[in-house]
């Protein structure tokens, strides 16, 4: 077997969040409702080989930086950042790190960054 993290991100509102991610390119796998026909409490979501969870329980937050952030390592940074433009709220726009990475961050509905980077070619 070949170990692999996948997160669980807790949010307030999971079907909200999971449609958001889709919004933006993510897939949503399976979900699953409590069941008496509650609100779904769970959501598995894919992007391309990465797959995160949706969990319920989390708490509305306007930290400016959440618990956790997401980092998407891509082929074409500047591809995805066309894509994503308006989609959401821009933390920082594209940028050349010290670390190496041209990247950008975006903020999720519940205020997680999400970071898609690429190696810079410097």
């Amino acid at each position: 077997m070949t170990e692999r993290i996948v997160p669980m991100i807790h949010v307030a509102d999971v079907a909200a969040t999971a449609h958001w991610y889709a919004s933006i390119g993510f897939t949503i796998v399976d979900t699953f409702k409590e069941p008496d026909g509650g609100e779904v409490n769970w959501a598995q979501l894919r992007l391309g080989e990465s797959t995160i969870m949706l969990n319920a329980g989390g708490q509305p937050s306007d930290a400016a930086r959440r618990e956790l952030d997401l980092y998407i390592y891509v082929d074409d940074v500047d591809s995805v950042r066309k894509r994503l433009e308006g989609k959401a709220a821009m933390v920082e726009d594209l940028h050349v790190t010290f670390y190496g990475m041209r990247e950008f961050i975006i903020r999720d509905c519940n205020g997680f960054w999400i970071v898609f980077g690429q190696r810079s070619r410097r």
